[in-house]
């Protein structure tokens, strides 16, 4: 399929959507892009594959790009993945440069972008094709990896991390076990509901929206701004592209950066934004300046977290592991279409595989022109009540829930119960993003365990004994468990010495 074939009105049409209301969804802080593709889910259902994508993946860029307005004018992260923005971009307001510094995340945030694109592009192919010689052994394993990747890169405790991802493949595993068709985990009286377990699109729907809806609730949805933002109209205030002639590494490292963060499973913005931002001010001529209103620290922060959109798909379409909480809904727009996806998903479907790459181009694209020319209009969104927003959220949650299965009244009940079941997770540490992957990903642990065992004849020694790609992923494995291990040393020695100092 080449670009002029993807450009069909109703494509460019529904991916301009996308993204104009994905930038909506980021820039009301507490919705998310993942939350906006989670409501959006439903409708994709009546639309064929490449048009459910382009809406899904402008809602996708939308969203991300969107957390920088609220970043900026309210220094209020609109997403996650915008923490660092607000370092130096409200400092930036502060003095009368809110203007600039808008239009200088947004230009950043199109560079990483494209960036992202071009290394989704390049490399996931290879690693498809190195991916489709796995037996069910290295399946097994990488998913094995791909949960202690989550778990120990979460935040909170390395055990609390590791306990969320496999309470996650323990819910998955309600329903009828394929070998024998026996029911198991399912309670009394539920038995015809849960024949084939929860459905995937009302549990990813109700802990993305309707436990987030739960959690401002709680805290109360008042009006977030609290001032009139006034755009200057002093000239020496004003951006201007040769700002990024001396920013072109820091721009460059910091979309590399996002991107192969991106590639890690269930790491998310968050850790790409204060990863891109550390090395930012690592090697700048003026550390000390960053944080007090420097174009280079938002470069570096925008850069990052537009760079995650291309790396967080590099693992979700070459081996059927969702990169973060957004791509992990992604996998019900491909369920809901009944594509598998995987090391067989670029051979097997060329045509959606361009489709992709052209509609991450074309939102990107959108996003930069929608919001560099129109910011103005964009930043009067955040003053948008949230007690009018969520009522109508609320009511596309339960009607898409409901439709998804042609009409089982059993999937509004899963929504509800995965969305206070995510509320009272983040209240006992519980992590919702490593219990997510795990419910996605613990069937096929299960299938690709059993049939390993079935060609060993039972015996366990073949994780271990397989060949030289095993040898490499149990290496990944141990490398990832000592890491976290380090990791929450340090966290707890660092917290150790802060409590020190404030006693002192």
């Amino acid at each position: 399929m080449d670009l002029l074939e993807f450009f069909t009105p109703m494509t460019i049409l529904l991916c301009f959507a996308g993204v104009f209301v994905g930038i909506i969804f980021g820039a009301i802080p507490g919705m998310t892009a993942t939350m906006a593709i989670a409501i959006f889910l439903p409708i994709t259902y009546t639309l064929d594959m490449i048009d459910s994508i382009a809406l899904l993946l402008g809602l996708y860029v939308g969203g991300i790009s969107g957390g920088l307005v609220p970043a900026i004018l309210l220094n209020i992260p609109g997403t996650p993945s915008s923490l660092c923005t607000t370092f130096d971009g409200y400092p930036m307001t502060q003095k009368g440069e809110g203007e600039k510094a808008l239009k200088v995340g947004i230009t950043a945030s199109l560079i990483g972008g494209l960036i992202s694109l071009l290394i989704l592009y390049l490399f996931t192919p290879v690693l498809a094709s190195v991916a489709i010689k796995f037996s069910s052994v290295e399946k097994f394993l990488i998913i094995v990896f791909a949960l202690t990747v989550i778990a120990s890169i979460s935040k909170g405790s390395l055990i609390g991390g590791i306990f969320s991802g496999f309470l996650g493949v323990y819910i998955s595993l309600i329903g009828t076990f394929a070998d024998n068709y026996e029911m198991r985990l399912v309670p009394p009286g539920l038995e015809d509901d849960l024949l084939h377990g929860f459905s995937l699109l009302p549990a990813l729907i109700g802990l993305f929206a309707i436990t987030q809806i739960l959690d401002e609730a709680e805290d109360g949805m008042k009006v977030s701004a609290h001032q009139k933002i006034k755009f200057q109209k002093d000239k020496e205030k004003k951006f201007s592209f040769k700002l990024f002639n001396n920013q072109k590494i820091n721009t460059i490292r910091s979309s590399l950066i996002g991107t192969f963060i991106g590639i890690l499973p269930g790491v998310g913005g968050s850790a790409a934004s204060i990863t891109a931002y550390s090395q930012a001010k690592n090697f700048s001529k003026n550390p000390k300046k960053l944080g007090s209103g420097e174009p280079e620290g938002l470069i570096a922060s925008e850069a990052s977290n537009n760079g995650l959109t291309g790396g967080a798909l590099i693992p979700l379409l070459s081996m059927g592991i969702p990169g973060d909480s957004t791509t992990a809904v992604l996998v019900g727009a491909f369920l809901l279409q009944g594509i598998q996806v995987g090391p067989l998903f670029i051979s097997s479907n060329p045509e959606l595989w361009d489709g992709i790459i052209y509609g991450l181009l074309i939102a990107n694209v959108f996003m930069f022109l929608l919001m560099f020319f129109s910011i103005k209009y964009f930043s009067k969104i955040i003053y948008i009540p949230k007690s009018v927003i969520y009522p109508i959220i609320i009511v596309m949650c339960v009607v898409g829930s409901y439709a998804i299965n042609n009409g089982v009244l059993f999937d509004v009940w899963t929504l509800l119960l995965f969305g206070l079941a995510g509320y009272v997770f983040v209240k006992i540490g519980i992590q919702v993003i490593p219990f997510l992957i795990g419910f996605i990903l613990g069937k096929d642990l299960e299938k690709y365990f059993i049939d390993s065992l079935k060609s060993s004849s039972g015996d366990l020694t073949i994780f271990f004994t397989k060949g030289p790609i095993a040898f490499v992923i149990w290496a990944l494995i141990l490398g990832s468990l000592i890491y976290a291990y380090l990791d929450y040393r340090k966290n707890k020695r660092a917290e150790a010495d802060d409590s020190i100092t404030f006693s002192n």
